[in-house]
């Protein structure tokens, strides 16, 4: 488990909560912007424009278009929508978070973390908590362990759901609330910023590793976070938190101020899929690449047969250096960046030539069932 180039000796692990014996371990502008006050209806979380300033007690007063955030009347309106998750399983048990994505009169969809529910797939059993304390078992729609992505079902309807923000307008510095329950603590809000974007991070294991073209933050995140929401200014959702990077050494396993969260952008391609069919699909370069110095190059040692890269005339030996302008600087970074488009997208990769000369390409990306 690992994060691409970084100066300190970290590691990256899910922030997953593990229950082993009633204990908690590690799985692991500057211009001034005047502001209104909208009402956030408690259920529904449709906004009007505030009367007064003032809003009805089933509403939740939020301030928008201020340059702070306004932790208090975010945290208010978004909790709601937020869920503890717990999981019992023979492999054991953990608790995760989730979020409240769609919801009708019957029933409702809740977004999480692949890693948070996977040891339940085949045996064992989930259970949600909400904002009042009430419980309520669920089952899985479908989940993509590629993307870490996964969505459960209630059967409780009318519910909160979480308004959708967009992940490809956030900016470093952006002030952000994660949302969760870290350590089993439920409905637990902590602050900070966007430390950076496109942060390639991979983490897992061998056999199930997921690809995160991630969020940086430093709005404190531990075990137990994980599946749980990154908020904007205006409450809504621009990512789910998936990982944290720990220091191998001195054993610190809680939050060091470098969270990730997965894009919500790329995450609801993935969600809305398996919502409609049970299953999600991937964006295909259509390469292999070379394991030698796979840490520092993404060297392409074979061409699949028929897919994009072939057909834009990129040859084997050439080694990826940039995608859509994006520095790739080894193999990770350029499968996270491929993996945040959709199938069918159209890239442009610039290719270092095995004769040393630099070519641009525009490749579309095909798709493939995901894993």
């Amino acid at each position: 488990m690992k994060i691409n180039r970084t100066p300190l000796k970290v590691t990256v692990a899910f922030a997953l909560g593990a229950i082993v014996a009633g204990s908690v371990a590690t799985a692991a502008n500057n211009s001034v912007v005047s502001s209104v006050i909208v009402c956030a209806d408690n259920r529904t979380q449709a906004l009007t424009l505030a009367k007064s300033g003032v809003c009805a007690t089933n509403k939740t007063a939020i301030e928008i278009g201020s340059n702070s955030i306004n932790a208090k009347s975010i945290s208010a309106l978004v909790t709601p929508s937020v869920v503890s998750i717990s999981v019992k399983s023979t492999a054991g048990s953990g608790t995760g978070s989730g979020s409240i994505y769609k919801t009708n009169s019957t029933s409702s969809y809740i977004i999480t973390n692949n890693h948070v529910i996977e040891s339940a797939v085949t045996s064992g059993t989930i259970t949600v908590e909400f904002a009042d304390g009430s419980e309520i078992p669920a089952t899985i729609v479908g989940r993509d362990r590629m993307y870490d992505v996964a969505v459960l079902l209630v059967k409780k309807g009318n519910l909160p759901a979480i308004a959708l923000g967009d992940s490809s307008k956030v900016s470093v510095g952006d002030e952000v609330l994660a949302i969760g329950s870290p350590l089993g603590l439920a409905n637990t809000v902590t602050q900070g910023i966007v430390s950076a974007l496109n942060r390639p991070v991979t983490a897992g294991t061998t056999d199930s590793t997921s690809y995160v073209n991630a969020i940086q933050t430093d709005a404190a995140i531990n075990p137990g976070n994980s599946g749980g929401a990154l908020v904007d200014t205006q409450g809504r959702i621009i990512g789910v938190n998936s990982a944290i990077a720990t220091l191998t050494s001195g054993g610190t396993s809680g939050s060091i101020g470098l969270g990730f969260s997965i894009p919500i952008n790329e995450a609801k391609r993935v969600i809305d899929e398996i919502i409609a069919t049970g299953k999600s699909t991937r964006p295909v370069l259509g390469v292999v690449f070379d394991d030698m110095n796979a840490d520092t190059q993404a060297k392409i040692l074979q061409l699949t047969p028929g897919e994009g890269a072939e057909k834009a005339g990129i040859v084997v030996g050439s080694i990826i250096t940039s995608i859509d302008g994006v520095k790739i600087n080894n193999r990770d970074a350029a499968i996270v960046k491929i993996r945040s488009y959709a199938p069918g997208a159209v890239v442009t990769v610039v290719v270092t030539l095995p004769s040393g000369s630099s070519k641009s390409y525009k490749v579309t990306l095909g798709s493939a069932p995901a894993v």
